[in-house]
C-alpha cells in the first residue's frame, strides 16, 4: 500500500464533521472510525488559509479512480446533503472519505466496499465554497 498523502481540513470542516461523527449510529463504526483516521492526520487551518487545490466539503471535484479506470465530477457532501442526486457524494462513503483534504494531483490507495484496494487521483477542484466569487493570487 502506498503512503498517504498529507491532507488539510478547515476548522470549520473539522467541527462540523466532528458533531456529524458524535451522531453516527454504532452502525456505522466502520465509516466512523476511516472517517477518523483520516481526521487524525490532518493538518487543521484556518478556512481563510485553505488553498484553492484542497477538496473541502461542498467542493465540486474532478477525480479518477483505476480498476476500471473511470472519470467522475462529483460535489462533497455531508449525507444529509446527497440525496438521490448522481452529482454528489458523501464523505461517509469510502470514496468520499479518501477525498476530503487531498490537494489536485495527489493519489491515494483506498479500500472499496469490497475490499479491494483502488487508487484515487485528484484532478481539479472545479468549485471551492470557500472562495466562490474570489480570485486566487499566484
Amino acid at each position: 500500500m502506498m503512503m498517504k498523502p498529507r491532507i488539510t481540513v478547515s476548522e470549520q470542516d473539522l467541527e462540523q464533521l466532528e458533531s456529524l461523527l458524535d451522531m453516527l449510529p454504532v452502525s456505522a463504526a466502520n465509516c466512523r472510525s476511516a472517517l477518523l483516521a483520516e481526521l487524525d492526520r490532518a493538518d487543521i487551518v484556518d478556512l481563510s488559509d485553505i488553498p484553492h487545490s484542497v477538496v473541502t466539503m461542498n467542493s465540486t471535484v474532478r477525480f479518477e479512480i483505476d480498476s476500471p479506470r473511470e472519470e467522475f465530477c462529483l460535489t462533497l457532501t455531508y449525507p444529509s446533503e446527497t440525496g438521490n442526486t448522481p452529482d454528489t457524494i458523501s464523505v461517509l462513503t469510502p470514496i468520499g472519505t479518501a477525498l476530503l483534504g487531498m490537494f489536485v494531483g495527489s493519489e491515494i490507495e483506498w479500500p472499496r466496499p469490497d475490499g479491494k484496494l483502488v487508487k484515487v487521483r485528484i484532478l481539479d477542484v472545479v468549485r471551492h465554497p470557500e472562495h466562490a466569487g474570489k480570485q486566487e493570487i499566484s
